[in-house]
């Protein structure tokens, strides 16, 4: 391929990847540029054409650090801000992420050029093939940090179609593939640009006829639904003369929705222990069941026999139950860390404590006489754990504080990731948020109806459980992955025959 990009010293071009990657956060909410999101990944492409494997990795690397320093920023103000970290472990804590974050596609950019598959083979099959299955691994891989996949930002495109079927992770293929595309295009022969045209016309199709397709049907029943945003500054949160007033908040936005079927509170929403509040509670739970409400509220749990932390979803009326999560944050609710950091971490008056995951194998929560399923803030960050409440569930269900955010882009961007787990798998999602954004979210991944940021609100809807389930729903990512693989053994076997 012959490109002004290939021209550039190595080093110009490690700067510009910088900047390269910088755009990637563009194409996500709030900006929604998503056109930006294939467009970086060819210029990664031909950045990477022709350089030595090391190079390869050092410019992938800067690529990512532009991406994720961008795109995570708000990393610092959950930590410092809100957190009380020192200003300088709150950098460091941040640009570790980052650095971790961006290695994915430093190695990337070596095993691309290692494998060295030229032309239509390295852009559509060997690139796609790393790509899909680097992001899969950075979704899991030492508890997993899977934001900015790429499909998140394409929700609203024509390729949003792919996400029932192969999940986030499909719509992430068929950008890479879209951004092959564009080198070809760009710098590839006739024949190669022909090819080009027809894989990207053939996507773009594809894309949009899957968007068409129902995957899931609609249940007879109606349920009326309330989801309660307090807006309780973060900072005040968890001041004990903020207990009394936050508790008659929410008991008080309540009273007027108990015509409900459903009614929901956030993540933490009582800043109490579960036991200390068993009188509050008894209050909450008898009128929700004189009204024949159901209620499910967010708070933190003691185990009392080895004095365990749980953050825990709590449902009330005829039918009570539990959920406790799961998937736990690194740095927020648990901490990686030795014996002897946590005495340092006591004596600067930081968090030190761990909350402990709930059991894997839960049951789906029982809601307003359907089957709901939960989870807890960043835990619908992992699209195959919601899988194991599914098809049972007829709705989902996330309740969470981006409060720690503050007035950053991570809500949008994480009520973007929201929308893609009703997206997989055909069904409402009810997201109930400290200080927004509260949304009810349809199956095709729409917004029908949100709360606006840092303001007390109570959003209505009315939804219907959904029944079926999406391929996604019953192969989870499987598909996808050996797809990557395939692709991938593909392309180095055609890159093989070359030499």
């Amino acid at each position: 391929m012959i490109d002004p990009i290939r021209r550039l010293s190595d080093g110009w071009a490690t700067g510009v990847a910088v900047l390269s990657g910088v755009l990637l956060p563009l194409g996500f909410a709030p900006f929604g540029l998503y056109p930006l999101i294939p467009v970086s990944l060819a210029a990664l492409w031909l950045l990477w054409d022709d350089r030595r494997p090391a190079v390869a990795a050092r410019i992938g690397f800067a690529w990512g650090v532009g991406a994720f320093l961008a795109g995570t920023y708000w990393l610092y103000i959950s930590i410092h801000i809100f957190g009380k970290a020192p200003a300088p472990l709150a950098v460091f804590l941040m640009l570790a992420l980052v650095a971790i974050m961006a290695a994915y596609t430093g190695l990337a950019g070596y095993l691309v050029r290692r494998i060295d598959a030229a032309g239509a083979f390295g852009v559509l099959l060997v690139m796609p093939g790393i790509w899909v299955v680097s992001e899969w691994l950075r979704g899991w891989l030492f508890s997993g940090f899977p934001w900015l996949s790429l499909g998140y930002g394409l929700i609203d495109s024509p390729l949003s179609g792919f996400a029932p079927v192969l999940g986030v992770h499909g719509v992430s293929l068929a950008a890479v593939l879209l951004a092959g595309g564009l080198v070809l295009l760009l710098a590839g022969r006739s024949y190669q640009r022909l090819i080009a045209a027809t894989l990207i016309a053939a996507i773009l199709f594809g894309g949009q006829r899957l968007a068409a397709v129902q995957w899931t049907s609609a249940e007879d029943r109606q349920l009326r639904v309330a989801l309660v945003q307090g807006a309780v500054p973060q900072d005040r949160k968890w001041l004990p003369s903020q207990l009394e007033p936050t508790k008659q908040l929410y008991l008080e936005l309540t009273r007027s929705h108990w015509d409900r079927d459903l009614i929901v509170w956030p993540e933490a929403a009582i800043p109490a222990i579960l036991h200390e509040e068993f009188d509050f509670l008894e209050t909450v739970q008898e009128e929700a069941r004189s009204t024949e409400t159901s209620l499910v509220l967010g708070m933190l749990e003691r185990d009392p026999l080895d004095g365990s932390y749980f953050n825990t979803l709590i449902a009330l009326g005829d039918r009570q139950a539990i959920y406790r999560k799961r998937h736990l944050v690194p740095f927020g609710e648990y901490f990686p860390v030795p014996e002897f950091v946590r005495e340092w971490m006591r004596l600067l008056s930081l968090p030190y404590s761990d909350i402990t995951p709930g059991p894997r194998a839960q049951s789906p929560l029982p809601l307003a006489g359907e089957m709901a399923a939960p989870t807890i803030c960043y835990e619908d960050a992992f699209g195959a754990e919601q899988l194991d409440f599914l098809p049972e569930a007829g709705l989902l269900l996330n309740v969470s504080n981006d409060a720690w955010f503050g007035n950053s882009l991570a809500p949008h961007q994480h009520l973007q990731i929201a929308r893609m787990r009703a997206l997989e798998s055909g069904r409402f999602l009810l997201r109930a948020t400290n200080t927004g954004i509260s949304a009810v979210i349809g199956p095709q991944g729409t917004v029908l109806a949100r709360s606006p940021q840092f303001e007390t609100h109570v959003l209505t809807a009315e939804i219907h459980p959904r029944a079926g389930s999406t391929p996604y729903v019953r192969i989870g990512n499987a598909a996808v992955v050996v797809l990557a693989v395939l692709l991938l053994i593909a392309g180095s076997f055609s890159a093989r025959r070359q030499t």
